[in-house]
């Protein structure tokens, strides 16, 4: 009992957190609002459209294979989240490529080494549902299980890396 008030309290301060801080970083969108719909074409040929996961924990992870900080931080992810979340049919996370042709994209998976399932965002078009279309990454969204996004991240800080982590964790632990 004592374990689960400890971790919904540390998910409403975490939601909390993001939910005051004022927006410096290029999202449209914000903590607490409906994620955009749009579907998407994964490098394996497969098309997957955010409005027909609904009831999953969601990582959406936005890159590109010339961002430097985006193969520093895709091992991470990999590691961290990924291999731990992999099987768990309530979690789902989809790295979305910046304007890159799957040729690019193929070169740029096996330079990183990451398993888990890129598409291709051609003309970035489901970045910009998200942030200003001149906006940088790498960037993270979290959507929760009700469709709203909880955490927005930019670039790669171990820090709120960590708490990215945690509230993942405790999203998946909370069903």
């Amino acid at each position: 009992m004592k374990k689960i008030i400890l971790s919904t309290l540390s998910f409403l301060f975490i939601i909390v957190l993001y939910a005051q801080e004022g927006d410096n970083r290029g999202y449209i969108v914000k903590v607490g609002d409906r994620a955009p719909d749009f579907t998407m074409t994964l490098t394996d040929g497969t098309h997957v459209d955010l409005a027909s996961v609904g009831g999953k924990v969601i990582m959406l992870q936005f890159t590109a294979g010339w961002c430097g900080v985006c193969r520093r931080e895709m091992p991470f992810i990999e590691k961290d989240i990924w291999l731990r979340h992999k099987s768990n049919p309530d979690f789902i996370l989809w790295g979305i490529d910046r304007d890159e042709p799957l040729q690019t994209v193929l070169k740029f998976i096996e330079a990183t080494g990451v398993t888990y399932p890129i598409g291709l965002d051609p003309g970035a078009s489901i970045f910009k549902l998200f942030a200003e279309e001149q906006a940088g990454i790498t960037r993270n969204v979290i959507i929760d299980r009700d469709g709203r996004i909880v955490m927005l991240t930019r670039l790669y800080n171990e820090e709120e890396f960590a708490r990215m982590k945690t509230l993942i964790n405790d999203l998946l632990r909370d069903h």
